[in-house]
């Protein structure tokens, strides 16, 4: 590898993991990362807006991966100390015993106490949907009985799991996939989820079900210490102190002591192939355009663009699936306000008594935000004055060119704050400050071409020097660790010269591919 032209296509998690992992081991090797955009960290950046920051999607550092765990604790050790509203509301948590104080250091991890809500019919549901009396208060005892009716008959009558729809029905019965599932996902993707591939919810939510949630809830009575494993029922992340971009600056800061290099705003415009290897790639920056020699490329662009660059004739029908394959992008409106109109009702001390969540998923039929995140229950660093004010981020889900995507800067931003006053969650004339974010992209989509992915994997793997990897990569809605993953497994394979590529795929595609601790 020393003497080997790596070549990095995007500065992303997974594209920045596979140089830092390539120059740790060979500090000698030639790395460079092609980065379209002028920021590092992909979707897993952060956006800094008159001193408050914004977490694109917001990230949980959390992973079974032994590896991942000790690469993040590498970089941003937890904290060792409390963080300044950990003080301000006296919270015990187990700190590290040598881990640093997040007051004095900025490369620091904090532990986070996990809360996602739902929002429907203007009053909360605890997520995963929570089997207790205020969910049933909330629900109403006529859907209360609907929704156990459906869930014992959907036990004994399993549908053929053809659709993601399908898919939860079969885990929590179709009263309350109708009620907490169904309009959500359409919102999410833009489609119905009987049009969406199973293999979604196999890869997102995996072993979570009513008899999960029973389960789970049934052992921590006995054993309140309880951790879960399940990604879903987590209580606690780890959070860099300024949000996940932090973490990709500093990788990136290490990979460029290490001699890696990273060009911003180049964008790969064409691979030329010679034989069934990759030997230059065409880099556009500035509206000029380069070649340069590679032996080994590790592509995080996303497969249509990628499949669409190559020089070569394609075979048509991977032609066809690359093109089809879709996304769904993302629109995040940040708005600091004076206050929230929601009532803090748990037993859970915030600073200002605003609700705990982290984010809360936005059901309501009547608006079209999805997502609704409280950056200063992320990490109070976040928020330039996170005493005083609250920090929001409203997430919508649209497709690039869409009515929401055109829509001027200024009108969306009304539309946006519009919406969060119809449901009774902010006053108009708290709003203190507002910025617009798109993201291209964001989310590589199961339907349209989807199903005939494999045919498109099988032509990329017969090109030798060629490793896909991360989420827009395989086109493949991964985790933050997983596309980790898939980097940490593509290196290895270019380490020991290992033929196949079937590891670097089989991320993230079983339950129990993660390193068990």
């Amino acid at each position: 590898m020393n003497r080997r032209k790596i070549s990095i296509i995007g500065a992303g998690p997974a594209g920045l993991t596979a140089a830092y992992e390539i120059l740790k081991s060979q500090p000698s090797a030639h790395v460079d990362i092609y980065e379209s955009t002028d920021r590092i960290g992909g979707i897993s950046t952060t956006i800094e807006h008159n001193g408050c920051r914004i977490d694109i999607g917001g990230h949980r550092f959390f992973s079974k991966s032994k590896r991942v765990n000790e690469l993040w604790q590498e970089l941003m050790p937890t904290q060792g100390a409390p963080a300044k509203d950990d003080a301000l509301l006296a919270v015990d948590k187990r700190y590290a015993e040598v881990g640093p104080d997040p007051e004095r250091t900025d490369a620091v991890m904090l532990l986070r106490r996990r809360v996602s809500r739902i929002f429907y019919r203007r009053r909360f549901f605890d997520y995963p949907i929570a089997l207790k009396s205020a969910t049933f208060v909330n629900m109403g005892f006529v859907n209360t009985l609907k929704a156990a009716a459906s869930y014992m008959y959907s036990t004994v009558h399993k549908l053929p799991e053809t659709s993601l729809e399908n898919f939860y029905i079969n885990r929590f019965g179709r009263h309350l996939y109708s009620m907490f599932f169904e309009d959500y996902t359409q919102k999410v993707w833009g489609v119905h989820p009987s049009q969406l591939d199973a293999s979604w919810g196999a890869q997102r939510v995996k072993e979570l079900s009513v008899l999960g949630i029973l389960k789970e809830a049934t052992l921590k009575i006995f054993n309140p210490q309880r951790k879960t494993n399940q990604t879903s029922l987590i209580e606690q992340f780890l959070y860099p102190k300024f949000g996940p971009g932090e973490l990709w600056t500093v990788m990136a800061e290490q990979i460029q002591k290490m001699g890696g290099k990273i060009y911003f705003n180049s964008v790969v415009k064409s691979l030329k192939i010679t034989g069934n290897s990759i030997v230059t790639l065409g880099v556009e920056n500035n509206g000029i355009i380069t070649e340069h020699a590679v032996d080994v490329v590790l592509s995080t662009m996303p497969v249509k663009d990628l499949v669409a660059a190559i020089d070569m004739p394609v075979p048509e029908d991977v032609k066809r699936i690359a093109a089809g394959l879709p996304y769904r992008d993302f629109i995040t409106v940040g708005l600091l306000v004076n206050k929230l109109l929601l009532k803090n009702k748990t037993n859970m001390k915030t600073v200002g008594n605003i609700v705990p969540d982290c984010w809360i998923y936005i059901q309501e039929r009547d608006v079209k935000i999805g997502r609704l995140q409280i950056f200063n229950n992320w990490s109070p660093y976040m928020v330039k004055d996170f005493e005083h004010t609250v920090w929001i981020g409203l997430e919508y889900f649209c497709n690039e060119g869409d009515e929401m995507w055109t829509m001027p800067r200024e009108e969306f931003i009304k539309f946006a704050i519009d919406e969060l006053v119809k449901i009774k969650i902010i006053d108009r004339e708290d709003v203190l400050d507002a910025v617009q974010v798109k993201m291209p992209k964001a989310y590589p989509a199961y339907f349209g071409t989807y199903g005939e992915m494999d045919k498109v994997k099988d032509y990329l793997d017969s090109l030798q020097n060629l490793y896909c990897i991360g989420r827009n990569g395989q086109h493949r809605y991964n985790n933050m660790d997983h596309s980790m993953l898939t980097a940490m497994e593509a290196v290895k394979n270019i380490q020991t010269n290992k033929i196949g590529k079937d590891n670097v795929w089989a991320v993230n595609t079983e339950e129990d591919y993660h390193e068990n601790k």
